[in-house]
């Protein structure tokens, strides 16, 4: 296949891995930057061009796009799909998880278990979504923060309001969701290929911090995903149409709970924890679905 992973930087772990197992099963692989990108739209065929040369024969892409670069990318990746091309995460799927209110509305709709979340954007509401997410404590979430950036856990109903005040000050869209103490500050990561979760570690946060990101410092582990737990994993990706996803789950009282769901996931976590080739998983899932052509 002539597979292209479209990443701004190829130097990253899980662009790098993606690159040697395609490589090491005999595939052409290209990272191209995805800002490089041109898209010419006519009445005739859609065409893409990078660094201004028309993109040639391409079987496959993988997007990796940053939530920063999220709109551009995702018109890139449109662009692939309306000249054909199979993308390993279609473009509406990766909206959808992007969003991350329009992602729990669709868990929501499909029975998944969410936390309790309310959003809002009137001040004067605040009292009352707080109580509606059985607070406090609250954890308050940017709509777009990621890897733990723009999340905060208010403790009382008055360290709550001034969050949620400061960050609509900035004009930024907020979540209140409930804080699942049971957990404590552990979560579950589900790397979901196709109908399989291929490999699931337990992040553990610090002493003294509630998010478990490793970029946050926290620590992980091979975890043994109980059968719940994988079939929560496999509908969550499914009910976003991901064929791969990073889904981020924590143990409650009530069950498994997804928290988000990813669709651009580290490799590199999760592949040293487990000791599972994930690159070499997700490659050989395009195998199976693509039939390359000429």
């Amino acid at each position: 296949m002539r597979i292209v992973i479209l990443s701004r930087q190829p130097e990253l772990y899980s662009t790098r891995a993606l690159v040697e197992a395609a490589e090491a099963r005999g595939h052409d692989v290209r990272v191209l930057d995805t800002l490089k990108f041109d898209i010419r739209i006519s009445k005739k065929t859609p065409e893409l061009f990078f660094d201004g040369e028309a993109v040639g024969r391409v079987d496959a892409v993988i997007p990796r796009i940053g939530a920063s670069i999220t709109f551009y990318g995702l018109a890139v990746v449109r662009q692939f799909e309306m000249m054909g091309v199979y993308c390993l995460n279609e473009s509406q799927a990766i909206a959808r998880s992007r969003d991350k209110l329009r992602c729990l509305q669709v868990l929501s709709r499909h029975d998944i278990g969410v936390p309790p979340t309310v959003f809002t954007r009137s001040p004067e509401h605040v009292r009352r979504c707080i109580e509606m997410a059985d607070g406090p404590p609250v954890v308050v979430k940017l709509l777009q923060g990621t890897q733990g950036i723009g999340v905060v856990l208010a403790e009382t109903e008055q360290a709550a309001s001034s969050v949620i005040e400061a960050f609509h000050g900035l004009d930024e869209n907020i979540l209140i969701q409930k804080f699942i103490k049971e957990s404590r500050g552990a979560d579950i990561r589900a790397f979901v290929v196709g109908r399989e979760v291929v490999a699931a570690m337990r992040r553990q946060a610090v002493a003294g911090e509630f998010r478990s990101n490793l970029h946050r410092g926290g620590s992980a582990s091979a975890f043994k995903l109980p059968a719940e737990y994988r079939k929560t994993a496999l509908a969550a990706a499914r009910a976003l149409g991901l064929r791969v996803a990073g889904v981020d789950l924590i143990e409650s009282a009530a069950g498994p709970m997804v928290m988000e769901v990813n669709s651009s996931p580290g490799l590199e976590g999760i592949s040293k924890a487990t000791g599972v080739d994930v690159a070499a998983k997700v490659i050989e899932h395009m195998e199976k679905e693509v039939s390359p052509v000429g």
